[in-house]
């Protein structure tokens, strides 16, 4: 892991699972860096970002948010063969029962790099987003 993805996210040991914790000093940061903590758990390589894609998911509240987010990625990777190398998020919380997320997305094919770890899904185990000290975290299980 670089030095720069050190302070943007941190692994934690679980059983069979990947569980990491990604921080920002704003929500749609942390959001992004959740996005980075899921595929750098997948492949250590650079990225290139030569692909661009957008995306929009809601949910009921910001963890619903959060999953539906992680599992639209995980689709188009597992649908289009597309790997993340970076991502801007947009956050619409206005209305509390009905959030919205838009992302622009930076990629590549995932055939272009090694891939050491298959993600199969995002769940709602141990899984938070909270802001804690004027800073957000968000608690992810990954399962692999």
């Amino acid at each position: 892991m670089t030095e720069e993805n050190r302070k943007k996210f941190k692994f934690f040991e679980h059983t069979a699972d990947i569980k990491f914790r990604a921080y920002g000093s704003t929500l749609k940061e942390a959001f992004e860096n959740s996005a980075l903590a899921m595929f750098n758990a997948m492949s250590e390589s650079k990225i290139l970002g030569r692909i661009k894609k957008k995306i929009k998911v809601s949910g009921h509240d910001l963890e619903s948010l959060l999953y539906n987010f992680l599992e639209e990625l995980l689709f188009l990777l597992d649908t289009e063969s597309f790997f993340l190398s970076s991502c801007k998020v947009k956050i619409d919380n206005k209305n509390k029962k009905n959030l919205k997320l838009e992302a622009m997305l930076l990629g590549d094919k995932a055939k272009n790099y090694s891939i050491s770890l298959d993600v199969k899904a995002v769940t709602y185990h141990e899984m938070f987003v909270k802001k804690q000290k004027g800073k957000f975290i968000i608690q992810a299980v990954l399962d692999v």
